[in-house]
């Protein structure tokens, strides 16, 4: 079930690879394994690991997207067969089912390792299987532990897709700069043909110079960090932590319509593994 040991094994091949997550001039050695859930013990997610975000339920969710997110509910969020499993379902919870129900149409989860896994920089991979029906917007993302608002703290999406685009993976980093808001964003795209049928690791490496996507160990897209000091366009020397979520509708993952017939769906995760960078 494992893909390989739990070491960087291979990647320095990585910075020959044009915008692959090494810089050429850089390598993996010395990083090491500082942070993993390898979903090996069937329940509920790991809580020493991971919590649940469920602030937003009761108003809606960021986006316009259309779920709710439960907690501990092995509904949703699940490990079995050394998997984690997060499913998104069509059914409405009721206020005496879960207290900050808003009436949603659909269920999910989302997990975040804050206050559980925080870092700054180092070596990011996840490897999955997405889901594929029409609205469905699974993600693998992070965010940063200062509660700085949306988008000066930053955001680095080290890997999202949408169910109407099957196949199309996509790395984005968020700023005040550059953002979806302004249509600035800033980020890459791979076509992985059977995301949806077979895992996948997806990868980042985050150093002081850049941030740097990759699926498979070969590289997509760089964002280079300009040097000005300047956290508009460079926010990231600071502790972010990882989330983990499978959302429905929204803006873009709705953009068209949601297919009743296809859920439920599920984003399965094989492992999280973070590498931190030599002292």
């Amino acid at each position: 079930m494992r893909s390989r040991s739990l070491t960087v094994v291979g990647l320095a091949a990585l910075g020959c690879i044009g915008a692959a997550p090494l810089p050429q001039d850089d390598s993996l050695d010395g990083y090491r394994l500082v942070w993993n859930d390898e979903f090996n013990t069937d329940g509920l997610p790991d809580p020493t690991r991971w919590a649940y975000d469920t602030h937003r339920n009761r108003d809606g969710w960021y986006n316009n997207e259309l779920q709710y997110y439960a907690a501990e509910r092995p509904q949703n969020a699940r490990v079995e067969n050394g998997h984690l499993i997060i499913e998104a379902r069509r059914e409405t919870l009721t206020p005496v089912q879960v207290p900050d129900a808003g009436g949603q149409a659909y269920t999910s989860a989302r997990l975040i390792s804050r206050g559980r896994g925080e870092w700054t920089y180092g070596f990011y991979e996840v490897r999955a299987r997405l889901p594929c029906g029409r609205g469905t917007w699974p993600a693998i993302w992070m965010l940063p532990v200062a509660d700085a608002e949306w988008p000066a703290g930053g955001e680095i999406d080290i890997m999202e897709h949408v169910g109407h685009a099957r196949g199309e993976i996509h790395g984005t980093v968020h700023t005040t700069r550059y953002n979806h808001a302004q249509g600035t964003e800033r980020g890459g795209r791979k076509r992985v043909r059977d995301a949806c049928d077979a895992f996948h690791r997806y990868q980042v490496l985050w150093t002081p110079d850049g941030i740097n996507f990759g699926v498979d160990d070969v590289g997509y897209y760089r964002f280079r960090n300009d040097g000005r000091g300047d956290p508009a366009t460079w926010p990231f020397d600071a502790p972010f932590y990882v989330i983990l979520n499978l959302a429905v509708g929204g803006d873009w993952g709705g953009a068209e319509g949601v297919d009743d017939r296809a859920l439920p769906q599920r984003m399965e995760i094989d492992y999280v593994r973070v590498f931190g960078r030599p002292e």
